[in-house]
């Protein structure tokens, strides 16, 4: 069954090829791969939405990540990662993330990401044109 409105839900997409190196023993593809493609879907939207606003020194660190497994995987195939705000902080934003393929969630992701200078590595507020862009409704996971 697929989900009738999963790409209504994100306003950033990225697809990914399966790769039969994430495959583990019992020839489905492993946890660990879930989480290089959420990467995949977080980078692929902070390239878009975030670098180009980010000041010279600033930096987007991660800090969490967490995932929920709804169905498995198997190799091979393709999948698209659906990225987009859940909550917009003083100065981290979790990102909400859906990996679905043919349409069917097969697993969904939060990533914290903190604003960070690069030369204290310490966080700092997401403000300005950042903060304008960040919290613009087109961005937000519905």
């Amino acid at each position: 069954m697929t989900e009738p409105d999963f790409r209504e839900r994100y306003p950033h997409w990225t697809m990914v090829t399966l790769r039969f190196s994430d495959q583990d023993s019992t020839g489905h593809i492993n946890n660990v791969s879930f989480a290089a493609y959420v990467e995949a879907g977080r980078v692929a939207f902070g390239w878009e939405h975030t670098r180009p606003l980010l000041s010279d020194g600033q930096d987007l660190f991660v800090a969490n990540v967490s995932i929920a497994y709804r169905r498995e995987l198997r190799y091979p195939g393709s999948i698209e990662i659906g990225t987009g705000i859940l909550k917009l902080g003083r100065s981290s934003m979790t990102l909400g993330h859906g990996v679905f393929r043919d349409g069917i969630l097969a697993a969904d992701a939060e990533s914290v990401v903190v604003l960070v200078d690069r030369a204290s590595a310490k966080s700092q507020p997401i403000e300005g044109t950042l903060r304008a862009a960040l919290g613009a409704d087109q961005l937000a996971v519905r």
